[in-house]
């Protein structure tokens, strides 16, 4: 811009209004400036220009993974909202606990967005504080986090919904495949699926057998994992309930590898309705994963905008989805 206003023999704060499109420049000398730019290629910083209204233009999203369906399919939503608006979307993978603390410990140095949204996302203390620190608006899609802004299930329903099908099939002998957490990262919807578990049990006037619940680390091999362990009891369980569809497909693997008839010797059902879900036959309970994240980009932008938002906290609904691989217990199993 020194440069234009130099030759142009003119300041460079009408080299800017020029450029911007603002009035206070005759026609004569706004058309010498547009053709001097023309002539040295030069167009206005995107970053320069948003640094100097105090925002950026460009929203973080926060994820521990991207191969996934789940968050492949949230990042999805979120760009159908935010490309349109002209915002540029960040997207940071935080794989694990140390990468994970490192890129906390310098985003609020580093702040370089206008806003976050942590897509079910485990977060520590030390993270949350972090957040906290940035001074931005920050949007939780497929969780929730203290006091920020939230898109989510109900997780305790859904289990319900999925366990509460099993017992109305005659199943007593439930088992659970859940994904394990830490004190130090807690994460709500393992905690709250399995408090649906167990209430769904609660009030058939099943009792809980610890046993039957199986939890391990995410893996893509863990629902196979947790099914060979599973028939190895004494008496294994009638029906199972996954976590995730994906959890179920891989218990769907042993299962077929054991030789044992689905569902007329064991019942599966998951929670997501992934597209597998549909491929496998398999029960689920559906989630309306990309509208999750485009209502949480859609609360982002609400909450960019200045205007007060009443509605902070959304919870979207879930539903059965019965397919083949859950049918009445056979009499005399449990």
């Amino acid at each position: 811009m020194a440069d234009v206003a130099s030759i142009a023999g003119v300041s460079k704060a009408t080299v800017s209004r020029v450029l911007s499109g603002a009035p206070g420049v005759s026609a004569e000398t706004r058309a010498r400036i547009s053709a001097l730019a023309k002539e040295l290629s030069y167009v206005v910083s995107p970053d320069a220009s948003r640094l100097s209204r105090g925002a950026t233009g460009r929203v973080a999203v926060v994820m521990p993974q991207t191969t996934t369906w789940y968050y492949g399919a949230v990042l999805c939503g979120i760009l159908e909202v935010l490309q349109p608006e002209g915002l540029d979307t960040l997207v940071y993978q935080v794989a694990h606990d140390g990468e994970s603390r490192r890129f906390f410990a310098d985003l609020p140095a580093q702040r370089q967005v206008d806003a976050v949204i942590a897509v079910a996302f485990p977060v520590s203390d030390f993270e949350r504080r972090q957040l906290d620190l940035l001074g931005v608006p920050v949007v939780v899609a497929g969780g929730s986090l203290l006091h920020h802004a939230y898109v989510r299930i109900d997780d305790v329903l859904a289990a319900r919904q999925a366990v509460t099908h099993l017992i109305r099939a005659g199943h007593e002998r439930i088992a659970m495949i859940n994904s394990m957490v830490t004190d130090e990262r807690p994460f709500a919807p393992p905690a709250d699926r399995l408090r649906g578990y167990r209430s769904a049990l609660d009030d058939a006037g099943l009792a809980l057998d610890p046993e039957l619940v199986i939890e391990l680390p995410w893996s893509t091999t863990m629902g196979a994992q947790a099914m060979d362990r599973l028939l190895s009891l004494p008496r294994p369980p009638t029906a199972v309930f996954a976590f995730c569809d994906e959890i179920a497909v891989g218990a769907l693997r042993s299962l077929r590898r054991a030789g044992i008839q689905v569902p007329r010797a064991m019942s599966v059902i998951g929670i997501d309705d992934h597209p597998l879900a549909e491929l496998c036959d398999l029960t689920t309970v559906h989630q309306p994963v990309q509208m999750q994240g485009r209502r949480s980009a859609e609360l982002a932008l609400s909450l960019l905008g200045g205007a007060p938002v009443t509605e902070q906290h959304l919870t979207v609904p879930t539903h059965l989805v019965i397919r083949g691989t859950t049918a009445p217990a056979m009499s005399g199993e449990d």
